[in-house]
């Protein structure tokens, strides 16, 4: 069950690295974002890495993970501050029926997109940024995303970002499903962090 948890942080803080990425330089790993966005279409999976399509494809937000669960200067201040704000809009979503069940019809009506989006085919970003907008985005608090305005002005670039915030709430979603709370979080930091160095590890022998 922790393992499991640690697969949903890792899956948070994969989408919210990936949204600092676009958000300071304009561009991110576009396999990590492909993954990322599968795992919002994949509600019946049997599996938390399942959702994922393998631990393999949480690299970058193991190692985000492990990063922001240690001590020192590795801690990126503005992510934790992110993953904060999406944790508490997960709760809001969740006392907001209206909204939910528009989120839920609106990915329901998009499920067609799934196996293209497994192949690469194409690019759900734009369809999950409009769903996000209509339902996420009027509900408290509003995701404050920092980086570099000629980017955060880009149409493009904001699809992205709303999208893979789409997917930071639904990996906030898994990790209440699989029992995770702030409080365990924060008094168990450091066995989140010994499980998250062990997936990584992992996936380096795999080579995946």
């Amino acid at each position: 069950m922790r393992e499991g948890r640690v697969i949903a942080l890792s899956g948070l803080f994969q989408a919210l690295a990936l949204v600092r990425a676009i958000a300071q330089r304009g561009g991110c790993d576009s396999q990590a974002m492909r993954q990322s966005l599968a795992s919002v279409f994949r509600i019946d999976a049997e599996s938390p890495a399942d959702v994922y399509g393998g631990v393999g494809n949480l690299h970058l937000g193991l190692q985000t993970l492990v990063s922001q669960l240690g001590e020192g200067d590795k801690r990126d201040l503005a992510l934790t501050r992110m993953a904060v704000q999406v944790m508490r809009l997960e709760r809001s979503l969740l006392r907001n029926t209206k909204a939910l069940n528009e989120l839920r019809g609106g990915l329901a009506g998009m499920g067609a997109l799934a196996s293209q989006l497994e192949s690469g085919g194409i690019d759900p970003s734009g369809r999950l940024a409009e769903l996000y907008a209509q339902t996420l985005s009027r509900l408290q608090p509003r995701i404050m995303v920092e980086g570099n305005p000629a980017f955060l002005q880009q149409s493009v670039q904001v699809d992205r970002i709303r999208a893979l915030l789409m997917a930071a709430v639904r990996a906030v979603v898994l990790w209440r499903q699989l029992g995770g709370n702030q409080w365990s979080l924060m008094f168990r930091r450091r066995q989140y962090a010994m499980l998250a160095r062990g997936l990584l590890a992992g996936c380096s022998i795999g080579g995946k």
